[in-house]
């Protein structure tokens, strides 16, 4: 089973910079001005992103590169807390010299139902575990 770790740093406020292993980041931010996402956006991001992978590689294996293509995720939040996402609609806008409607429809079809492993993971029943530890400063390691 792959494993994946991020780590997120609160820089100030609602402001936090996420690390990934490789050492990519990504701002987070809840504050005004805001310098990034706010976490549901980026939820929506991901979504994009993750499907948007998809339907580019398909339809590359299918000989019908995409000349211009971009996702746009559009989600409506719950009133009450936790104000989670009950309607995401995701629209793919696509177009190229040899793209078939039948071929672009089936590749953000396979995409949403058998690649995309964010849109599966909204659709599903997720164990989430948390646990609280005590903040101890890192330490150089004793030789």
């Amino acid at each position: 089973m792959a494993t994946k770790r991020v780590v997120l740093h609160r820089l100030s406020g609602h402001r936090f910079l996420g690390i990934n292993e490789q050492g990519d980041k990504v701002m987070v931010d809840g504050d005004q001005p805001a310098t990034g996402m706010r976490p549901m956006e980026l939820l929506l991001t991901a979504l994009a992103g993750c499907t948007a992978y998809d339907v580019v590689d398909i339809m590359e294996k299918k000989r019908q590169p995409l000349a211009r293509y971009r996702v746009e995720v559009v989600g409506q939040r719950a009133e009450e807390h936790p104000r989670r996402y009950t309607h995401i609609v995701v629209t793919h806008y696509a177009s190229g010299p040899n793209v078939t409607r039948e071929a672009l429809e089936r590749a953000v079809e396979l995409s949403h139902t058998k690649y995309c492993s964010v849109s599966a993971s909204l659709n599903a029943q997720i164990e989430t575990r948390v646990v609280l530890e005590p903040w101890q400063e890192e330490r150089e390691p004793q030789r």
